[in-house]
């Protein structure tokens, strides 16, 4: 690695903190640049599958099942216990001391939820975040123990001030000002800070997350907030990928893809970044690198302002998007009406409910839009309530959404062509077309178990998985 990285931002996903081992190699990866002379500022997932588990335990102690919670939590306990006796800590080190009081805290909240019977986004997000202020002190021991000094923080406390929007919440402008503020003195005294990804606080220190995979959204915002020199997101993969290769053998590793792909392929699906993460970096042009933590030699992708244009490959990725429902208004009311239009957007925005695509016909007489089917039956509702009674709104479930990625494709002919005659060829029907205006992706919807035979002959179509 070359010396002109002076500072570098490390995030660490939940599989990189699964145990104790996953956790040494992670510090390990980390110490590797602080030994080079580079400032290192270490941001940490919670470990894998904890996320999940502290859900499950709220809502098992908002239905009333108080047992089943602190059985989760017991559980949870001994694992961080384990992982931080098998990195060294001893029984009655300041670490365990930590982890026994955050687990105490832990368990107080999921008691409220229960008394109260009511689970609120505020305590969701007090009660999610304990992933994450759990891994942080485990990453802090396995540094030190390493010979090198650390200091593990919540992200409120290493200064991500974020508005009150619980669950999905998002920085404030000072939020920048405020990490250089707190974290600048630990990195000039050589401290490396290691900050519980995810999270955030509000102005009145209530705790908030930023939505899930916030752990690489809370990155940039430390590495915009810092000037890094580059975020490097490690994960268990080589890089960012032509096709998700647990359904393309052939899916290969791309070297370089622009800001503006990576937001296109994160919201289509891939389980690449957070939506968001690249919109710190994004302002400032500060790059970054997707890496293997299993090859860290390996470059990895590569992610910055300008794509690489290469004419005979426009498009650089395929991804999907599982479980998924159409809504589609109809009715004469909808002809040429753009209040129908309005409301119909207007009572999806009410709900939150993220659009993953839209589509209308040339005669306005009907509106189709792919939403999650998990929020398909609150949509449903809205539109229901909010639209007027001669409109119809019909579901229809079990659908997938497929698009093709690429900055390339913009002003290139033939590219839907291919496409369209890659899923014809294999006799996928499709539902609904929509293509960006930003030409940087086209979305089609298809049936949900058709997903991974459309996704491998697009693949093949445009010979993503040959070495270019």
């Amino acid at each position: 690695m070359s010396q002109a990285h002076q500072l570098l931002v490390m995030k660490f996903g939940g599989t990189n903190m699964q145990d104790a081992r996953a956790i040494s190699h992670s510090a390990s990866l980390a110490a590797r640049s602080l030994r080079e002379g580079v400032k290192v500022i270490v941001v940490v997932s919670a470990m894998a599958g904890v996320t999940n588990q502290l859900l499950q335990l709220a809502d098992a102690a908002q239905s009333g099942d108080i047992a089943r919670a602190n059985d989760d939590i017991a559980a949870m306990r001994t694992r961080h216990f384990t992982a931080a006796q098998e990195l060294g800590a001893a029984p009655d080190s300041e670490t365990v001391r930590e982890l026994r009081e955050l687990h105490e805290t832990l368990r107080q909240a999921v008691y409220g939820v229960y008394l109260l019977r009511e689970l609120t986004p505020r305590s969701r997000d007090l009660i999610v975040a304990f992933g994450e202020r759990l891994s942080a002190p485990l990453m802090a021991l396995a540094l030190e123990q390493s010979g090198l000094r650390a200091k593990h923080m919540t992200g409120g406390e290493a200064g991500i001030l974020t508005d009150t929007h619980f669950g999905n919440a998002r920085p404030q402008s000072s939020t920048y000002e405020r990490i250089k503020d707190r974290l600048s003195g630990f990195l000039s005294a050589g401290v490396t800070p290691v900050i519980a990804g995810f999270m955030g606080e509000t102005d009145k220190g209530a705790i908030t997350t930023l939505g899930r995979g916030g752990t690489d959204f809370s990155a940039t915002i430390v590495g915009k907030a810092l000037g890094a020199d580059e975020v490097w997101a490690w994960k268990d993969v080589d890089g960012v990928m032509s096709a998700d290769p647990r359904v393309v053998k052939d899916a290969r590793n791309i070297e370089v893809l622009s800001y503006g792909e990576v937001m296109e392929l994160a919201y289509f699906g891939a389980k690449v970044l957070h939506p968001l993460a690249v919109t710190p970096l994004k302002e400032s042009g500060i790059p970054l690198r997707v890496k293997s933590a299993a090859d860290p030699d390996f470059a990895g992708t590569l992610v910055r302002a300008q794509a690489d244009q290469d004419p005979n490959r426009p498009v650089k990725a395929v991804t999907a998007i599982k479980n998924v429902s159409l809504l589609t208004v109809t009715g004469a009311g909808v002809l040429g009406v753009p209040e129908v239009i309005a409301s119909v957007f207007s009572a999806i925005a009410r709900e939150n409910i993220t659009l993953l695509m839209v589509s209308q016909s040339s005669s306005m007489s009907n509106v189709s839009m792919a939403v999650p089917s998990t929020d398909a039956e609150r949509a449903l509702n809205a539109l229901r309530s909010g639209l007027s009674q001669e409109l119809n709104v019909e579901e229809k479930s079990n659908v997938a959404v497929l698009a093709i990625v690429g900055s390339g494709m913009r002003g290139q002919q033939g590219v839907s062509a291919k496409m369209f005659s890659a899923l014809a060829s294999e006799g996928i029907n499709i539902q609904m077309i929509s293509q960006g205006s930003s030409e940087l992706n086209i979305s089609v919807a298809i049936d949900g178990p058709q997903v991974d035979t459309a996704t491998q002959a697009v693949h093949n179509a445009f010979s993503l998985g040959v070495q270019g």
